[in-house]
C-alpha cells in the first residue's frame, strides 16, 4: 500500500507538469489578437484599405511568433488578409463565419476553439478578437491559429500515456496517435449535430476509444489496468488524462513481502527454539502446580459442600422466621377476633331467646341470623393467610383491593389505639404479579408497625397512598409516631431488631416483609418525616399485558 501511494504521488507530480505545459500553450498568445485588433494596419485593411501591406506584416508576425497563421476576416466571415497568402493552402477568400470562435468574437467575447482546419486539414487552436471601428461596432475579426504538434511530440518522446479531451469527450491531443479523435464516452445526437455544424472534426468518425474507467483512480486502457489521474484545463471544460503503470510498486511490494517472510521465518525458528526451552521448564513447574491444584480442588469441594449446607440452614431459618412472624401476629389477633366474634354470637343468642318468648316471623329471624353468620365468616376469613404455610399461586394482584383487605384486618388494632386510617388510592393503578396473601402480609406488617409507632401520639394518624411512577406501582404508609430514630432500614430488616421497648415484639416483621418484597422483584425504602413519624414505601414492577394473560 505504501509503494502504491508513492507511485500515485509521483503520477500526480507528472500530471501537474503536463497540466502546466498545456495551460502555458493556451495562454501564451491569448493577448496577441487583442493587440493586433488595435494595430493601425489591421484597422485600415478592415475599413477597406490595401491588403498587400497587411499580408506581409502578418507573415512576419507569424514567422517570429511560431504561429500557424494570422488572418483578418470581414464581418461576414470572409478572409481578406492572411499570413499564409503566398501558399497553396492560403486562407484568402475562404469564409469561416460558421466557426464558433468567429461568432464569439463578433458577440463581444474572445473566441477560442480547437478544430481541424477545413482548408489545411491540420488541427489547431484558434483565438479571435473583434476589430472595432471608430464608433465601437465590429468591422472585422482578427484570428490566430496555434499548432500543438510540438507539445504532442514531447508527450510521445516521454514514453508516457497522456491525452487531452474536450468537453464532449473527444480526444484532441494524445501521446498515442491512434487515440486522437476518438471519444471516451458515446456522443449524443445533439453533440454530433453541434460538431458537424461547426465542422470541428471533418472526415473523422469519432469512434469509441478502447478503455474502461475503474474505481480508486484506476482504469483499463488497451487491455491493461493502470493508474488513472485527471486534471481540469481552464478556461475550457477540457480534461487532461494521465495513465501510469504501477508495476514497479507491485514488484517492490512483492520484494518487501518476501523479505518480511524470510525475517518472519527466522523469527519463527528462534521463537520455536526458545519455546521448546520454555516448555521443558514449564513441564516441571506444571507437575508441581498440578499437585497443588489437586489439593486446592479438594479444599474447594469441601468449602462448596459447607456453603450448600449453610445455605440450606439459612433457608430453613428464614422459613422459620416467617412462620414465627405469622404465629406472633396470630397471637396478637386472637383477643381481637374473640372480641369481634363475641358480639355476633351474643346477638344470635338474644334473637333465639326472643323467638322462644314471643313468636316472630321465621323469615325475618333467618335473615338476621344469616347476616350475623356472614359477619362472623368475614372475620375468620381475615385469618386465612396466617394459617397458610405455603405461598399462593402467582396471579395479578390489585394493590388497592389488597390494601382494603389489610386495613380491614387491622381494624381492631386501629380501634384499640384510637387511630385514624386515611386511604388515598389511585383509581387506575394497574396490577402487580405475585402472591396476594404474601403481599397482604407485607401491608399488614407495615400497618401494624405504623399503629404501634403512633400509639403514644395524642391523635394517631395512619395515611396510605398508592400510585404509579418511574419505579413501578407503589404504596406508601405514613404515620405520625416516633419515627425510625437513628436506625437505618437495613438495620431494621435484620431479624430481632426493633425500635419498640422490650416485650412489644420480636422484630421479625420487617425482615420477613423485606424478603417477600425482594421475592416479588420489588424494593422497600423508609425515611423519617420532617413533621414527625416515618414513611415506608414499597414499589413493585408493573404487570405487562403479556403477564396479564398468563
Amino acid at each position: 500500500m505504501y509503494f502504491l501511494s508513492e507511485e500515485r504521488a509521483k503520477a500526480e507530480g507528472r500530471l501537474s507538469l503536463y497540466q502546466s505545459s498545456v495551460m502555458a500553450e493556451l495562454d501564451r498568445f491569448s493577448h496577441l489578437t487583442y493587440v493586433l485588433a488595435q494595430d493601425a494596419a489591421v484597422l485600415a485593411t478592415a475599413e477597406g484599405g490595401n491588403t498587400d501591406v497587411l499580408n506581409e506584416r502578418l507573415r512576419r508576425f507569424a514567422d517570429k511568433a511560431g504561429l500557424d497563421a494570422i488572418y483578418l476576416m470581414d464581418v461576414a466571415g470572409s478572409t481578406i488578409a492572411t499570413s499564409n497568402h503566398g501558399r497553396p493552402d492560403s486562407f484568402l477568400g475562404h469564409n469561416y463565419g460558421f466557426r464558433p470562435y468567429f461568432q464569439q468574437a463578433l458577440g463581444g467575447r474572445q473566441g477560442r476553439f480547437f478544430a481541424i482546419g477545413t482548408t489545411t486539414g491540420l488541427p489547431g487552436y484558434f483565438i479571435a478578437d473583434a476589430v472595432l471601428g471608430a464608433d465601437g461596432t465590429p468591422i472585422g475579426v482578427i484570428a490566430i491559429k496555434i499548432s500543438f504538434a510540438r507539445l504532442e511530440q514531447s508527450w510521445r518522446k516521454s514514453g508516457e500515456q497522456v491525452l487531452l479531451a474536450n468537453e464532449d469527450g473527444v480526444v484532441l491531443l494524445a501521446s498515442e496517435p491512434d487515440w486522437r479523435y476518438r471519444v471516451l464516452f458515446p456522443l449524443s445526437d445533439g453533440q454530433r449535430r453541434r460538431i458537424i455544424d461547426a465542422r470541428q472534426f471533418p472526415g473523422r468518425s469519432l469512434e469509441p476509444m478502447d478503455w474502461r474507467p475503474g474505481v480508486d483512480q484506476r482504469a483499463v486502457i488497451t487491455g491493461r489496468e493502470q493508474l488513472h489521474l485527471t486534471a481540469a484545463i481552464p478556461p475550457h471544460d477540457w480534461t487532461l488524462h494521465y495513465f501510469a503503470s504501477d508495476d514497479r510498486a507491485v514488484a517492490r511490494s512483492w520484494l518487501l513481502t518476501l523479505l518480511v517472510g524470510c525475517a518472519a521465518g527466522l523469527a519463527l525458528i528462534l521463537f520455536q527454539v526458545q519455546r521448546a526451552r520454555r516448555i521443558s521448564a514449564a513441564l516441571a513447574r506444571s507437575e508441581r502446580e498440578e499437585a497443588e491444584l489437586r489439593r486446592a480442588n479438594e479444599r474447594l469441594a469441601s468449602e462448596i459442600e459447607e456453603r450448600r449446607a449453610a445455605e440450606q440452614r439459612l433457608k430453613r431459618t428464614q422459613e422459620e422466621l416467617e412462620r414465627a412472624s405469622r404465629l406472633a401476629a396470630l397471637g396478637r389477633l386472637a383477643a381481637s377476633v374473640t372480641h369481634e366474634l363475641g358480639q355476633p354470637i351474643a346477638a344470635m343468642r338474644n334473637h333465639l331467646v326472643a323467638a322462644e318468648m314471643a313468636p316472630i316471623d321465621t323469615a325475618m329471624l333467618s335473615a338476621r341470623i344469616g347476616a350475623l353468620v356472614d359477619r362472623m365468616e368475614g372475620i375468620t376469613r381475615q385469618l386465612k393467610f396466617f394459617a397458610t404455610p405455603d405461598a399462593e399461586t402467582l396471579a395479578v394482584v390489585d394493590l388497592n383491593a389488597a390494601l382494603r383487605d389489610a386495613a380491614a384486618l387491622v381494624a381492631p388494632n386501629l380501634e384499640a389505639a384510637k387511630a385514624e386510617l386515611r386511604l388515598d388510592l389511585c383509581p387506575d393503578l394497574g396490577g402487580v404479579r405475585g402472591s396476594r396473601l404474601r403481599i397482604e402480609q407485607v401491608m399488614t406488617n407495615l400497618l401494624r408497625n405504623a399503629i404501634d409507632a403512633s400509639e403514644d401520639h395524642a391523635a394517631p394518624l395512619i395515611e396510605v397512598e398508592t400510585g404509579a411512577g418511574g419505579d413501578g406501582i407503589w404504596f406508601e404508609i405514613r404515620d405520625n409516631g416516633h419515627g425510625l430514630g437513628e436506625a437505618t432500614l437495613a438495620e431494621l430488616q435484620e431479624p430481632f431488631v426493633t425500635t419498640r421497648e422490650s416485650g412489644r415484639g420480636m422484630g421479625l416483621g420487617l425482615a420477613i416483609s423485606a424478603g417477600i418484597v425482594q421475592d416479588h422483584g420489588g424494593t422497600m425504602t423508609a425515611r423519617n418525616r420532617d413533621t414527625g413519624g416515618a414513611v415506608f414505601r414499597v414499589a413493585f414492577p408493573a404487570t405487562s399485558a403479556k403477564d396479564d394473560q398468563l
